[in-house]
């Protein structure tokens, strides 16, 4: 005996039904395209190919400014690497620099949190006037603490006697260095702030009354229970403060423009004045790749580190 299956009208429906989901998938990728579209063709344009360019124009000894563009292979990374002490002067400075900016900013932003996390009545004011130095620019807040250190802190010292102010802030390999740290931390610690404030807030106030009931310390809740639960902060935190300490550039040109005798010349400012003052774009450019490669790494570790604490804590 023969056995028929009958369709009748479930072909029909399976194509309706079929049809139907395309029409919702295409939806989908044009609202995605939509939405993300625009932002990843800004990306590709601004970020990406400009970072192509650059690339090729590192092994070229093009100046920026002729239609001649000469290929020289690897020269200008031979040269970087065996004839410019310049280079590993100012890559010094900002490495130092990287490491006293990142640890005074995240101090003083922590504490700032600390502080603003607990009941006080103007909290609310205080976390916008710390916030507020970070709303200005790097160029402008530079000028400004130039006039307070050159004028300012003068006038203060000529009429107090007191030594800090007396010392040539801006004319001294040491000082300057740290009066470089000093307003970059100033700059930023309101913006490290914030960050920890939210994440203090995320904490649960049960864990922290349990703990005191138990007899702990205050030390004892911070480093046991406050810092391990918003260890996520401080990876966010250590990564952009490192990242924003190794570019710095309107902040150090402004205020010291790299002296006095390029004693605190950042890669950056060494790197501008590689490719647009001396017109050697493409050994600018080239130093350029080396710094966004160690800048890279030194982010990746980091994360990496603070990822694997956040994981044991």
């Amino acid at each position: 005996m023969e056995t028929k299956i009958e369709t009748g009208p479930v072909g029909p429906e399976i194509q309706i039904k079929t049809a139907s989901m395309k029409k919702k998938r295409y939806k989908s990728i044009l609202t995605y395209a939509a939405f993300v579209g625009p932002a990843l063709l800004f990306f590709l344009v601004i970020q990406i190919v400009p970072f192509l360019m650059g690339l090729y124009y590192s092994f070229t000894s093009w100046n920026g400014v002729s239609s001649a563009v000469q290929w020289v292979g690897i020269e200008n990374y031979i040269k970087i690497f065996t004839n410019d002490p310049a280079f590993y002067e100012s890559f010094k400075f900002t490495t130092l620099f990287m490491l006293a900016a990142v640890v005074i900013s995240n101090l003083i932003g922590f504490s700032f949190a600390l502080m603003l996390n607990a009941a006080l009545k103007t909290r609310n004011i205080l976390r916008t006037v710390f916030f507020i130095p970070n709303v200005i620019g790097g160029l402008l807040l530079g000028f400004i603490w130039q006039f307070i250190f050159v004028k300012g802190f003068a006038a203060i010292g000529n009429m107090t006697g007191i030594g800090f102010f007396e010392m040539p802030w801006l004319g001294d390999e040491n000082t300057a260095f740290w009066g470089i740290v000093i307003v970059f931390a100033w700059q930023i610690s309101g913006y490290m702030m914030v960050i920890y404030v939210a994440a203090l807030q995320g904490v649960d106030n049960s864990l922290l009354e349990a703990a005191k009931i138990d007899g702990a310390s205050a030390w004892a809740i911070l480093t046991k229970i406050i810092i391990p639960l918003i260890l996520p902060a401080f990876t966010i935190c250590f990564f952009l403060t490192i990242s924003m300490a190794f570019k710095i550039f309107d902040l150090n040109i402004s205020l010291t423009g790299g002296g006095p005798f390029n004693s605190t010349q950042s890669v950056a400012i060494n790197i501008y004045q590689e490719a647009f003052q001396n017109n050697r774009y493409g050994l600018g450019t080239a130093k350029s790749i080396l710094f966004f490669v160690v800048v890279a790494v030194f982010t990746t570790v980091q994360v990496m580190l603070t990822k694997k604490k956040e994981v044991e804590a």
